[in-house]
């Protein structure tokens, strides 16, 4: 007999009604009784499982009884309707199979166990109900991301993992070396004869390829050594970056709103069970939210309006614990007034202090601010980050200059304003933050198969 899927199962549940069919996975629960049985099974196919019901004329009855939570099993049945949930069918079992046993002491129980448990069985913790609804979303979230890009004829780039330069200025890298401690300090001795580092963004070398084929994207795994315990900090994280040429700002800002909502359009259509299902984990509201972004208009001010919007408020008695000031960063205080309190939607801040942003950043003729935007969104803060590329070359070598860049080693980059220039701008946005957006499930450490933070690296 053909084994099928759970998937399978629900998509042709119809046709399948009183038919007898294979199914392979896991017990989940195991309720027994005097004469019969009840398992909760799950293949991982599908968020909605079968429940599985057995009598005393199974047989091997009693050996069947013994079978531990946690043990692989194969089930023969004949389909029939729950009387719990028309859309969710039982599953009248001829036969059940043991594939796997498991032992009593299986972590996994069916009880309530805390997040921070979990993290310490991180290796099983995809058995469980939330673990299947979040990582089927990140699965969905990565396709429509991919789809998204190559429907529109955006070339996929795999920058590299290891890399010579620091694109943020920031310093926070992970050192890639093979010299033996009496040896380090001379990076000439080196692997690469050079001090090398892993990549905390691809979109220096994404930017030489959007100057070949136009429109381009990265999608991968980058590094920050940054000794942050906080919810949204990790070591490890996923990037996806786009590169487009012969676009300015403002066009940019239109591509992150489409790019955004056609996201969250998808998981919402692909992902109904496991967002119905986080939706009550996280007390409610997900959906409400995720359905108001994908039909909103994302709202567009300077910094200096925001910073003017925030100042208002303060001034008419709305108390921020950090003072907004001009020429300064904003805080997540600040991001939750602009976009739930007055203007109720997503919202681009665009045209920040030249001072707090990278040096590749468009200058603006202000002499001040950077054609840089910040996507703001209501119950997360910032999504996104981007901006207008610097293309004038004495601007941005004089900006180099300005903050200690070597010109020589980033020579490649420089020369891109030499060799047939054009204005061309870009993004990038956390994958694990629209996670954490798309989920509800406020820690990175529960969006990602397995972390990497300060001190924890297991698995």
């Amino acid at each position: 007999m053909e084994v099928i899927t759970t998937r399978t199962l629900k998509e042709r549940l119809a046709e399948l009604q009183g038919q007898t069919v294979t199914l392979q996975g896991w017990i989940r629960n195991h309720r027994k009784q005097k004469n019969m049985g009840f398992i909760d099974f799950f293949d991982g196919m599908c968020f909605r499982n079968p429940q599985v019901v057995y009598d005393n004329n199974l047989k091997d009855f009693a050996a069947v009884q013994s079978f531990h939570i946690g043990s692989a099993i194969r089930v023969t049945g004949k389909v029939v309707p729950s009387y719990r949930d028309p859309e969710t069918p039982e599953i009248q079992a001829s036969e059940i199979v043991l594939e796997g046993d498991c032992p009593e002491d299986y972590p996994l129980q069916p009880k309530k166990h805390s997040l921070e448990y979990l993290r310490e069985i991180a290796y099983l913790r995809p058995r469980t109900r939330l673990f299947q609804a979040v990582f089927r979303v990140r699965s969905v979230a990565a396709m429509a991301i991919h789809t998204y890009f190559q429907d529109r004829g955006y070339l996929y780039v795999h920058t590299p993992l290891i890399t010579g330069n620091d694109a943020e200025g920031a310093g926070n890298t992970f050192t890639v070396t093979t010299l033996k401690p009496e040896d380090q300090g001379d990076p000439a001795k080196d692997f690469f004869g050079k001090p090398t580092s892993l990549a905390v963004t691809g979109q220096l070398e994404g930017e030489t390829f959007a100057m070949a084929f136009s429109n381009i994207y990265t999608f991968g795994p980058t590094f920050r050594a940054e000794n942050s315990n906080t919810k949204t900090h990790a070591a490890e994280f996923w990037m996806i970056e786009p590169e487009i040429a012969f676009c300015d700002l403002q066009q940019l800002m239109d591509i992150e709103e489409d790019f955004l909502k056609n996201i969250v359009k998808t998981v919402l259509e692909k992902c109904g069970d496991e967002l119905a299902f986080l939706d009550k984990f996280t007390g409610g509201g997900l959906l409400d939210k995720l359905t108001a972004l994908a039909g909103s208009t994302c709202a567009r001010v300077t910094h200096e309006e925001a910073i003017a919007i925030l100042r208002r408020a303060m001034e008419n008695g709305y108390e921020f614990q950090f003072e907004p000031k001009f020429g300064e960063d904003t805080a997540k205080e600040h991001e939750k007034y602009l976009t739930e309190e007055y203007f109720h939607s997503p919202v681009f801040v665009y045209n920040w202090p030249k001072d707090i942003k990278a040096f590749y950043m468009y200058q603006n003729d202000d002499g001040k601010t950077v054609s840089a935007v910040d996507l703001l969104v209501p119950g997360a803060g910032e999504l996104m980050g981007g901006s207008q590329r610097e293309t004038r070359y004495e601007l941005l070598t004089k900006r180099m200059d300005e903050l200690g860049i070597s010109k020589e080693d980033m020579y490649w980059y420089v020369n891109l304003r030499k060799f047939g220039g054009c204005t061309h701008s870009g993004f990038g946005m956390g994958f694990e933050r629209l996670l954490i957006y798309l989920t509800g499930v406020d820690n990175i450490r529960d969006v990602i198969p397995y972390f990497r933070t300060p001190m924890n690296c297991d698995f």
